[in-house]
């Protein structure tokens, strides 16, 4: 891996243990302990990833996440103490692509930065073709059709740009509040605690057992998660 990374975090220390953390995995580091530097920064070396804290002095990691997402689709993850849904979906509306909630483990910051990159990667490539659990979920998003273990899943178009939305995030802990947004329109009457309804109708039609899904997984408190497996 020769990826650049940009992490931009007010902590010196935990800006050390990141930057040892990741380059164990080959990856370049460059740090930067305020918004304004960390913006700068981003010009001259552009990463590959950004790493950004929100609560900065000065420029927060709001302002920053607003002014990266005006010039690039740099892949970005948000580290908070706001821990909180509304909080959540604020920074993942706002252009983030993962958020991880301080305090937390290095070495989960470590496994999120690697499955983003790699579908980054992925997202170079426009495959046509999405393939979870060995090749046991297929999804053909020319045709926008589903096939399960060889056999196609007849899905309503709701049920299917559900599933495509939550498989094209695969790994990444989705808000109920975040998935209603996405795929409800706005003006739309329906109340975001459908989102619960349809993931229930999407594992009977997708999960070999779905009183114990494979794919659809719920972080309990958080959300919803598709396995990357």
């Amino acid at each position: 891996m020769d990826e650049k990374i940009l992490v931009i975090d007010d902590d010196v220390r935990l800006l050390s243990l990141i930057r040892l953390s990741l380059q164990q995995q080959g990856f370049s580091i460059f740090t930067a302990t305020n918004g304004q530097e960390g913006l700068a920064l981003f010009h001259q070396v552009a990463p590959e990833l950004v790493i950004l804290d929100i609560m900065m002095p000065g420029m927060d990691g709001w302002e920053v996440c607003n002014r990266l997402r005006q010039i690039s689709p740099v892949p970005i993850i948000l580290l908070t103490a706001l821990g909180s849904e509304e909080n959540i979906v604020d920074g993942l509306m706002g252009g983030a692509d993962d958020y991880l909630v301080k305090p937390f483990v290095v070495s989960e910051l470590r496994a999120r930065v690697i499955a983003l990159l790699r579908r980054a990667r992925l997202g170079h490539d426009q495959p046509d073709i999405l393939r979870f659990g060995g090749g046991e979920l297929i999804i053909n998003r020319t045709e926008q059709k589903v096939f399960i273990r060889g056999q196609e899943v007849s899905l309503s178009p709701i049920e299917y740009n559900l599933l495509l939305f939550m498989a094209e995030r695969a790994g990444r802990i989705l808000p109920a509040q975040l998935i209603f947004d996405a795929i409800w329109a706005p003006w739309s009457d329906t109340q975001p605690q459908c989102v619960k309804w349809y993931i229930w109708r999407l594992r009977q039609k997708i999960e070999a057992n779905p009183k114990q899904p494979h794919f659809i997984l719920t972080e309990q408190g958080k959300g919803y998660r598709f396995s990357l497996q």
